[in-house]
Order: structure tokens, then sequence, then C-alpha cells
């Protein structure tokens, strides 16, 4: 085959092989849906992976940044460098109901179609596969262990119920709380106990109290794992676990002080001896690359789908690609394989993931990633247009 650098007789071709590859990717997605693992545990995923891109032409690192089921695979030696992330994780109990095999198989799509960009033009396209997005934030130890580091940009696609080239992800944090206090009879000597249980229920409802007075689209949640031993003895031991999320960095560091005077006023009403632990890492906000986001949406919109526009704000989360946006000029775009009343994290969603259209959603992010990464390969000065405005962001910040 000739070789070309028009930039639609690239896009053509990259279309095509994706779909020369349907039923590979397809039954890949499959394979990864009907065994899902759970975070730091998809040795099966990611090994099925890392055996497509190999047979594909990709040279391939396993255990990336310490982490066993990290990798990255690798085709070309030049720059721009243009990385499709996978996910692979699922979530306990109800598996893939976020559409992780559906963000996987995508990504290796889009990495074995724009392998025709290095042949023809110049660059390099990698494919990293990143665990335990859902429970652990595997994103960021590889960021601190700078598996990031050299790329010029960087893309995923997540399933959902609209078509989005942007995201508003919240930071987010866990903290782990302990309450420490006395057993006794419930009953014969209540007063020599000293109720563990009742401090973590009064922190519980110092937090609903504090939520009316904290800024929009923050968020604090969390579950009691540990309430007691039995309902005759008073509780000594009480153990959870609290998420709090904001809209950036700094409000969320009000937010943890805040959350921490709960604690600590139950445990002063109590008596009960109060330890806790916020995680080290954190995820960060979504730093959506616009300029990169513009292609996207151009892309995806030339296979059919209509995007909706930038400023339209839909609830998300957090997720651990938006410190990988901190690094590295990125996008997280969304694309549909369901209803809009359907709920992510359920069941509805996880046949949603294996479903016909859960396979359109899987073929067209391959093709809109694919075209993306021909652009930025292609024209030098939308790359640079990405990069300064990655700069400008981190010079507010």
């Amino acid at each position: 085959m000739k070789k070309t650098s028009d930039e639609k007789e690239l896009k053509i071709e990259v279309k095509r092989l994706v779909d020369l590859h349907r039923s590979e990717l397809i039954k890949l997605s499959l394979a990864i849906h009907s065994n899902p693992e759970l975070g730091f545990k998809e040795e099966q995923a990611s090994a099925r992976l890392e055996t497509f891109l190999e047979k594909n032409g990709f040279k391939i690192e396993k255990g990336v940044g310490g982490l066993p089921t990290a990798f990255k695979a690798i085709y070309g030696t030049g720059k721009p460098v243009i990385a499709f992330l996978a996910e692979y994780d699922a979530l306990p109990e109800v598996g893939h109901a976020c559409g992780h095999n559906i963000i996987a198989a995508s990504a290796v799509g889009a990495g074995v179609a724009s392998k025709y960009i290095v042949d023809n033009k110049v660059g390099t396209i990698m494919v990293i596969g990143t665990p335990a997005e859902e429970l652990f934030g595997g994103k960021v130890t590889m960021v601190k262990k700078g598996v990031f580091k050299g790329i010029d940009a960087a893309m995923i696609v997540h399933p959902g119920v609209r078509n989005m080239a942007i995201v508003e992800s919240l930071a987010c944090i866990t903290v782990i709380v302990e309450f420490y206090g006395k057993a006794a009879h419930a009953a014969a000597n209540p007063e020599e106990g000293i109720n563990a249980l009742e401090a973590m229920i009064l922190s519980f409802n110092a937090i609903n109290s504090l939520r009316q007075h904290i800024k929009d689209r923050a968020r604090i949640h969390g579950i009691i794992t540990h309430g007691g031993e039995a309902a005759n003895v008073v509780p000594a031991y009480t153990r959870a676990e609290i998420i709090a999320r904001a809209l950036d960095s700094d409000y969320l560091d009000d937010l943890k002080q805040k959350v921490e005077n709960c604690f600590t006023g139950a445990s002063i009403a109590t008596g009960a001896r109060l330890e806790y632990k916020w995680s080290e890492d954190y995820y960060a906000p979504m730093n959506n690359n616009l300029t990169i986001a513009q292609l996207f949406v151009d892309n995806m919109e030339s296979l059919g789908r209509k995007v909706e526009p930038f400023e339209s704000r839909f609830d998300f989360g957090s997720t651990d690609m938006g410190n990988v946006s901190q690094v590295v000029p990125a996008i997280h775009p969304e694309v549909a394989i369901a209803s809009v009343d359907t709920l992510l994290h359920s069941k509805e969603f996880a046949s949603a993931a294996a479903s016909e259209s859960g396979h359109e959603g899987l073929l067209d992010a391959a093709k809109a990633q694919a075209m993306t990464a021909v652009d930025l390969v292609s024209k030098k000065e939308i790359l640079a247009k990405a990069k300064k405005e990655f700069a400008a962001v981190h010079s507010k910040n």
C-alpha cells in the first residue's frame, strides 16, 4: 500500500482498520466483560490486551509503575507520542457496570488502527493499560512513577448515556475513620461503657448537617464497615470509610478540615478515642484540553453521533484520569451505549456494556480516537495549540 500524508486518506484508513478488527475487538470486550476482575487483580484482562497488541506489532512493557497488571504497548519511536488509555477493572457485585471492557477494547482498537499513522507519517502510538480505576486509582501511582512522561497527548473514552467530549469530574479523597470506646453490658452496666458506635453515628449526623453549607457539586458520602459485635454489648470499636469530593483541589482541602471537625466533635461528645487517616493519593479534577476535545467532537460527529456542547454539565463523579490530565494534555470523552435514564454502576448498564449498542459504542470510540490521533500528528499547529492551552491552565494554578 502506497504511503500517504493526506489527512483525509489517513482517517479513511484508520476507520477501515477498526472495522477490519471488528470481530476481534468485540470478542475481546466480551471476554473481559464475562470475567470481571477487581482492581489490581485484572490478570486475565491485562494478559488478553497485551497478547492482542503484541500480535499486532506492539512492543510490550509489563508491570509499569510497579503495578503487576499495568502495561505499556509501544509502536514507533518518533514524536509526537499519542497515548490511548485502557481500563479493565470491574466493580464488586455488579461486574462491568462501568463498561471498562469497552474502554479497554476501544483503546487497543484505536492503537492498532493508528499504526497506519506512524507507518505513513511520524510519531509513536502507545496503548497504556491502567488498572484499578474504580477503587484504588492506579493512574495516580502511575503518574507518580513517571509512566506518562514524554507523552504529548492522551485520551480515554468511557461508555455512558450521552456523547460528550469533556466531562466535569470531581477531586476525590477517601478517609478511614475509627473510634475506640469501652465495652460493657448494655443493660447491666452501660454507664461503664464508652460507645464507639454512638461516636460514629454522631459523626455521620454532623456530616449530614454540614452538607447544607458546602459548595455546590461538593459531595461527602460513606459507609460504616464495622458497627459492633452484639446488640447487648456497648460497641468498643467502629470503623467507616468516607469519601469527600469537590470541584477543585483547594476546596477539597477545606472540605477535609470540615469533615475532620465532625469526627473530633463526636469524639469529644462521647469520650471515644478517634483515629483517622486520609489516603495518601487522591483523584485530581479533570483538566479537559478543549483543543483536543474539539477535534474529538468533529471526528465523533463525522461518524453520525451528535455530541453535547462543551457548556453542558452532567454529573460524572471522579476519575484518576484527572491525575493524568494534570501532567499531559488529555481528554476523557463519553460515548453513549444506553438510554439517558440508565444508571452507571447498575446491572442495566452492565448489560448494555455487552450489547449491540455497546459494541457500536466501542467501535465508534476506537475510530474517533484514531482519527483524533491523525489530527494531532498531521497538524503540528494543532498539537502546539493544545500544549499552549495546557501550559496556560497550569500557569493559573
